[in-house]
């Protein structure tokens, strides 16, 4: 039996996360990470272009047809992660004042481990990210 691989040229990924306040979500993916508005969708999504990545940011909402069941909401609890979008930086103590300097709220200053140095923060629905800064010689 003969596999077909699953990415083709033209293919994208996009990273959907759910934000109680569009308005307030877009202005601060805008000045703080730097992210590029690529289109507005009737007041309940906007797109945003991120380090060549595809953020979608929505309002929730109820299940739909094409997902039965399934209800979009922000994050209930901050503190509770299921996932985060980690951004690799060249250097994490000056990525760490840049953002603070934009509005980012970090949980921490950045913690240095043999084989990283990072640092957490929250957009303003919750959803959480990592700046690392990779040390040399590690894998």
């Amino acid at each position: 039996m003969s596999m077909t691989a699953f990415t083709a040229p033209g293919m994208t990924l996009t990273r959907l996360l759910v934000v109680s306040d569009l308005a307030r979500a877009r202005a601060w993916y805008e000045t703080v990470l730097g992210a590029e508005v690529q289109g507005e969708y009737g007041g309940t999504s906007c797109v945003l272009l991120f380090l060549d990545t595809w953020l979608l940011l929505v309002t929730g909402g109820p299940p739909t047809a094409d997902k039965p069941g399934v209800t979009f909401a922000p994050p209930t609890d901050p503190d509770t992660a299921s996932a985060e979008l980690i951004i690799g930086v060249p250097d994490c103590h000056a990525a760490h004042e840049l953002l603070a300097s934009r509005g980012a709220t970090f949980l921490a200053p950045p913690v240095e481990y043999a084989w990283e140095i990072r640092a957490f923060f929250r957009d303003p629905d919750g959803h959480l990210f990592e700046i690392s800064e990779r040390r040399s010689g590690t894998s």
